[in-house]
């Protein structure tokens, strides 16, 4: 894995880390390679479980995109 883990980043480094991946995704979705890929999906994945950890009152589900009793 490369990059400062997630854990040890400071809270405005997690969120414009999380943006830039978040940026990202599409261009290395289309034209990276398979281990590109892979390589961003575990970073993304990482640092949103983080960022889900820190700041849960940021991460709330809108209703209107809830399937009914879920």
């Amino acid at each position: 894995m490369t990059g400062v883990p997630a854990t040890d980043l400071a809270d405005d480094d997690l969120d414009r880390e999380l943006a830039h991946l978040h940026e990202t995704r599409r261009e290395t979705f289309l034209h990276g390679s398979p281990d590109a890929l892979e390589t961003h999906t575990r970073r993304m994945l990482e640092l949103e479980a983080e960022f889900r950890t820190r700041f849960p009152e940021r991460v709330t589900p809108d209703p209107a995109r809830l399937r009914s009793g879920a």
